[in-house]
Parts: C-alpha cells; sequence; structure tokens
C-alpha cells in the first residue's frame, strides 16, 4: 500500500514511521511512505505557501497554487483509486469502518494543514474526503493524518504478525474488546476471573463476549444506541 502525507513538517511524519507497527510495515516492504512539502512547489525565495485571509482576520490561510501542485505531483506517482483525504475539524469523525474501508485502497493522499487551514478552493477541487478525529483543537493536521495512518496500517495483511489480532481490537465488532488479565493471577488482593484460567475455551469464548457488551454498555453506551 502506499501512503502519501503531505505536510509542511516532514520530520514530525518520518519521525514517527521510524517506530512501532507503521515502523515496521515500511521496513518489511508492506507499506510505501512518501512525505511532500508543499514549500518545495514555490517560486519565490522565500518558499512561502500561506498569506493573509480575505476579509481580515488573525491567521494565515494556506496558498491554492503549491497544494495544487504537489498534489498534482502525488498523483502522477500513486496509484489510481488513491483518495486525496484533508485532515480538518470541518470532517467526518474517523470510525474504525473508514479506515478498514481505507485499509482496501491502493494508498491514500493525506493532506495536512496549518494555519487558519488551506484555501476553500483546493478543498472544493482537490480533496475527496474531509475527516477529524475528534471535536478540539490541533495545532496542524500532521498528528491527525498519523492517527489515520496507524489505523490503516495495522489492518492490512501481516503487519501485525497474527491477522486476528486486529480482528479482535475495539470497534472491530462495533464495541469495546473485553478485559485483559495476565500474570499473575492475583495481584494486591484483585484475582484474574477464574473463567479465564479454566482451560474451558467455550466459556471464555462466552465470558468474553459477554463481558465486552457489558463493558460497553458501562463506558460506553453511545456505541450501543444504533442497536
Amino acid at each position: 500500500m502506499q501512503i502519501h502525507i503531505i505536510s509542511l513538517f516532514p520530520q514530525e511524519v518520518e519521525n514517527f514511521a521510524q517506530i512501532g507497527v507503521v515502523g515496521r510495515a515500511i521496513k518489511d516492504g508492506k507499506v510505501m511512505l512518501q512525505v511532500w512539502n508543499p514549500r518545495d512547489n514555490t517560486s519565490d525565495v522565500h518558499a512561502t505557501v500561506d498569506d493573509r485571509p480575505y476579509g481580515g482576520g488573525p491567521g494565515m490561510v494556506m496558498k491554492v497554487d503549491p497544494l495544487r501542485k504537489t498534489i498534482q505531483q502525488v498523483k502522477e506517482i500513486a496509484p489510481q483509486g488513491c483518495p486525496v483525504v484533508y485532515l480538518s475539524p470541518a470532517g467526518q469523525v474517523l470510525q474504525q469502518k473508514m479506515a478498514i474501508n481505507m485499509s482496501q485502497l491502493p494508498g491514500v493522499i493525506l493532506l495536512a494543514g496549518r494555519y487558519e487551514g488551506i484555501d476553500e478552493r483546493l478543498i472544493e477541487r482537490d480533496v475527496d474526503m474531509e475527516l477529524s478525529i475528534g471535536d478540539y483543537v490541533l495545532s496542524g493536521g500532521e498528528l491527525p493524518a498519523l492517527v489515520l495512518m496507524d489505523s490503516i496500517v495495522r489492518l492490512l495483511p501481516g503487519v501485525l504478525g497474527d491477522d486476528e489480532s486486529s480482528q479482535q481490537d475495539s470497534f472491530m465488532q462495533g464495541i469495546l474488546d473485553h478485559s485483559h488479565y495476565t500474570r499473575p493471577a492475583e495481584f494486591d488482593g484483585q484475582k484474574v476471573p477464574e473463567v479465564l484460567m479454566s482451560g474451558d475455551h467455550k466459556a471464555i469464548a462466552r465470558w468474553r463476549a459477554e463481558e465486552a457488551l457489558q463493558r460497553t454498555r458501562v463506558r460506553r453506551p453511545d456505541l450501543l444506541k444504533d442497536d
């Protein structure tokens, strides 16, 4: 899978891409990551990528020209069918099913904004989808892009070593995962549920299914509203 990230701070992306699941996926050749800096598509001596907003107001807005040139440059080498995804507070909130759908694509192009955002004309013509990771303010789109990349990459076949690992994660079945325990069997008076040490795999599977549902009812009842 190809992942292209357009960012004014490529080092932030590249540092993240050296560690963890994403780093291993890249090293093993399961993912190709390329980071593009819009400053490389500017023509002035200052490599200007932003300007003051029309109508006045604080902050700066990212310009259309360097971003559009960068997107066109990426599309020249990216596989057909790669959507341009702008990480934006105006976008749909990222859900697991979106990550699943994107993991089945040949690639994605992630656009990380900065400052007050990007010129709306770029969104209208060049962006296929806007995604948000939550209702709070960040300094730029790099962290959301990394969150989205991580959520996609871990779903790719062979990335986690055991493909069953991702299938048992929270949200894969629409609810939270069950509680997890490890050794010792008792710690500071707290005991591991006996069923987990029983060796009865059917009973364990039944307990885990019930526990996942109950855990969701208590901690994230909003996930069950559609049921």
